[in-house]
C-alpha cells in the first residue's frame, strides 16, 4: 500500500469525503494503475499531476465510473460507489474538449442535466441565470458554442458541470487546449469559484504550474502509482524522489558519493545532511537553480565555475556553469534580472557560487533525469 508523506498523513482521517483503497486497473497484461490509495477531504482542491501515460486520467475515470477498476474500492461521502454506473454517482465533469452540444444554445447546454431531472421550468431558468452569472456570461445564453471563444466554451462546460450542485467536481485537463494567457486567467477564476462554492474538486493536469497555483494538495503519479502526496510547497521544497524533483520545477542533478558530513562531487566536498544514506554509497545530489547563491566570504560549499551560457527568461537570468575540476559536471543558477544586470556574465567568466547545505537533497543512485 502507498505510504503517504508526513504532511499527507496529517490530513487523513475517518471523515475523508472521497476515499480510494487498493485501486488496480489492468488492460490485458498491462497494469495502468497499481495499488492506488488516496483520501480527499470535503472542499479540498486536489490535482493529479504526472507525465503522459502515468495513469492520472484513468484514475479520474475510475472515480467517475467511466472505467471500472479491476480491483479496489471507491467511496464517496461514506458510500461505496465502486461498481455504480456514472449516472448513479454524484459528480460533475469538465472534459478537455468541453464536450458541449453544438446544436444547443448556451442556456440549453447548462440546463441539460436539470431538464433530465424534470425540474420545474421556472426553477431551471433561475438556476441557469445564477450559473451564467457565476461564470461571468450572463448575456451569452442565446449563443451557440461555435459563436464562443475557447475560454467562454470552457466556462459554459464548467457551469453545466455545476448545474446539479454535485458533491464532487472532476476536471480532466480543462485548460490544456487554451492559449497561455487565457489559461492563466481561467485557472485563477476556477480556483476562486471552487473556493467560493466549497465543492470538492479533483483535477488532472500535466502542467506543474497549474498544479502549484491551484491545488490544496498535489498527487504526483508515475507509471500507475502515487509517488508523493503533499501541499504544493511540500512537493516543491521537499520532493520525495529524483523523479518528483525533476518533474516539479527545474533541478540541478549531480553524481556524488556520501562522505562524513556530506557528499563528494567530483573534486568538491560539499557539506549537507546525509540522512539515512550510508558513507561510501553513490547518491544523486540535487539542488534547485534558484537556491544557488553568489558566494561571499564565510559561505559554505563554495565552488569556482566558468560561465558557459546565459539565457534571458524575463524575470530572471539562467546561467549554465561548468566546473573545471569535473569535466562533465554542469550547474544552472537563476538570478533576478535586477541582480544580473550588474554582473559580468561573459562566456568564460569565472563565477564563485555556493550550494547552501540545507538546500541540497540526496536520493538513491538512479539514471539521472534528462535535461530534455
Amino acid at each position: 500500500m502507498h505510504q503517504f508523506s508526513e504532511t499527507a498523513k496529517s490530513t487523513i482521517d475517518a471523515d475523508a469525503y472521497l476515499r480510494l483503497t487498493g485501486i488496480h486497473k489492468r488492460f490485458g497484461g498491462f497494469s495502468e494503475l497499481s495499488d492506488v490509495c488516496l483520501e480527499v477531504h470535503e472542499g479540498e482542491f486536489v490535482c493529479f499531476l504526472g507525465p503522459s501515460g502515468c495513469g492520472k486520467t484513468t484514475l479520474l475515470r475510475v472515480i467517475a465510473g467511466l472505467d471500472i477498476q479491476s480491483s479496489g474500492r471507491v467511496e464517496q461521502a461514506g458510500r461505496d460507489i465502486s461498481t455504480l454506473p456514472p449516472d448513479a454517482r454524484d459528480f460533475g465533469i469538465v472534459f478537455q474538449s468541453y464536450a458541449l452540444f453544438p446544436n444547443l444554445t448556451v442556456r440549453r447546454n447548462v440546463s441539460y442535466g436539470l431538464e433530465n431531472r424534470r425540474l420545474p421550468r421556472t426553477e431551471i431558468r433561475k438556476r441557469v441565470d445564477e450559473l451564467l452569472d457565476l461564470v461571468g456570461m450572463p448575456e451569452q445564453g442565446e449563443k451557440y458554442p461555435a459563436q464562443l471563444s475557447g475560454g467562454q466554451q470552457q466556462r459554459v462546460a464548467l457551469a453545466r458541470a455545476l448545474a446539479t450542485s454535485p458533491g464532487l467536481l472532476l476536471l480532466d485537463e480543462p485548460l490544456s487546449s487554451l492559449d497561455a494567457k487565457v489559461r492563466v486567467h481561467l485557472r485563477t477564476e476556477i480556483k476562486a469559484l471552487q473556493h467560493r462554492l466549497g465543492v470538492t474538486t479533483v483535477m488532472v493536469t500535466h502542467d506543474q504550474e497549474e498544479a502549484l497555483t491551484m491545488a490544496d494538495r498535489i498527487v504526483v503519479m508515475d507509471s500507475g502509482r502515487v509517488v508523493q502526496v503533499g501541499t504544493p510547497e511540500d512537493i516543491y521544497r521537499r520532493p520525495a524522489s529524483a523523479f518528483v524533483a525533476d518533474f516539479i520545477g527545474s533541478m540541478n542533478f549531480l553524481d556524488g558519493q556520501v562522505v562524513p558530513g556530506g557528499v563528494q562531487v567530483g573534486g568538491h566536498s560539499l557539506q549537507c545532511p546525509i540522512g539515512d544514506h550510508l558513507e561510501g554509497t553513490g547518491v544523486v545530489v540535487a539542488i534547485r537553480p534558484e537556491d544557488l547563491v553568489l558566494a561571499g566570504e564565510g559561505l559554505r560549499n563554495r565552488v569556482t565555475t566558468l560561465v558557459e551560457d546565459v539565457e534571458f527568461l524575463g524575470a530572471f537570468l539562467r546561467a549554465t556553469l561548468a566546473l573545471p575540476e569535473s569535466r562533465h559536471t554542469r550547474l544552472r543558477i537563476d538570478l533576478p534580472v535586477r541582480q544580473g544586470r550588474h554582473m559580468d556574465f561573459a562566456i568564460g567568466t569565472r563565477l564563485v557560487v555556493a550550494l547552501p547545505p540545507e538546500q541540497i537533497h540526496l536520493y538513491p543512485t538512479e539514471p539521472l533525469p534528462s535535461d530534455e
